[in-house]
């Protein structure tokens, strides 16, 4: 069951069994407290103030691991988990908010360093600066420390704390040690990703998949495609939307007009059954003759891990493992 379906039940529940849904503060800070600190850095919306109320949570993290190691939701969140604490549990919809719409309930807090980005490392259960993997359903937001102080301050402190912490000289400080420590995270996680990308493409692809060549690499954070990328998918008849999911490595065989995805795993991001259909749609709107599917691990360790507890590797897809390279495995359910 997603977390969706779980805010719906657990809303439904406290409604039938008359309870609230959520407490009125978090550590005593009140939605009014916030609308308040918000408008002194001018900074306030109604989606700022629920976005800003639903990181202060206390209760047990959402990712499943993250609250086995103690950990709450305030210690990090993604889009989807504050969008739907947002839009089930604080105003009662249907559903949660849409996640573009983090352009205007996260990133103007992040832009000035209120809202900190971090990536949850499942290996160690603890959550790291950054987003050190384009896309990853790991990364996740959480507020900085010393805007949940101000948030917590006494009346008649929180001001002159609020005051000073959006001074220009203060913010570029805090920015750029935000952007160090994010690098940090980059270098130890992305190095491997990356790794295990170059082997995909480099080791696994000429074995496995003669004929075809790389059409896209997707190994960043920044510009979704660049000059060069965009003239070599026209060549194969190609184009990227904001809104299509692309994997890691995607590769073209244009004696068959057949397509390839490859996803590269060191913490997630398997071919599951809705990247599978995802990436299928993509390949049909572009009237290709068909597209294959790879998943790739560094170990049969890492391996083992994953799909002991997710088992979600696609039907008819096939599996590569770097340390035993001489093999692809057909999955067939």
């Amino acid at each position: 069951m997603g977390v969706v379906d779980d805010a719906i039940n657990r809303r439904n529940q406290c409604m039938k069994a008359g309870e609230p849904i959520l407490p009125d503060n978090y550590n005593g800070v009140t939605v009014d407290r916030i609308r308040q600190v918000l408008t002194q850095i001018d900074r306030c919306t109604n989606s700022m103030v629920e976005g800003v109320f639903a990181l202060l949570s206390t209760e047990a993290n959402w990712f499943n691991k993250a609250a086995t190691n103690g950990l709450q939701f305030r210690h990090g969140a993604t889009t989807a988990h504050v969008g739907t604490h947002v839009g089930i549990l604080q105003r009662g919809n249907r559903d949660k908010l849409d996640r573009e719409g983090r352009d205007y309930w996260l990133k103007p807090l992040w832009e000035i360093g209120a809202i900190e980005k971090v990536y949850f490392d499942s290996d160690s259960t603890v959550f790291l600066p950054g987003h050190p993997i384009a896309k990853s359903p790991n990364s996740a937001y959480r507020l900085e420390q010393r805007f949940i102080d101000i948030l917590e301050a006494e009346e008649g402190e929180w001001q002159c704390m609020a005051t000073n912490w959006i001074q220009e000289d203060v913010l570029r400080e805090r920015l750029s040690l935000q952007a160090s420590q994010a690098e940090e995270t980059s270098q130890l996680i992305k190095s491997g990703h990356s790794r295990l990308i170059r082997a995909s493409h480099e080791i696994y692809a000429p074995r496995f998949l003669e004929g075809y060549h790389v059409v896209y690499i997707d190994d960043g954070d920044g510009e979704r495609t660049t000059d060069e990328q965009r003239a070599v998918l026209a060549e194969a008849g190609l184009t990227i939307d904001l809104s299509d999911s692309m994997p890691d490595v995607l590769l073209w065989n244009p004696k068959i007009d057949m397509l390839w995805v490859i996803e590269a795993v060191i913490s997630d991001g398997e071919v599951d059954t809705h990247k599978k259909n995802s990436l299928t749609e993509f390949a049909n709107r572009h009237g290709k003759a068909g597209i294959g599917f790879t998943t790739t691990y560094p170990t049969w360790k890492k391996a083992a891990e994953r799909q002991s507890q997710f088992k979600n590797l696609a039907d008819d897809t096939y599996m590569w493992i770097q340390e035993d390279a001489s093999r692809s495995i057909h999955i067939k359910q």
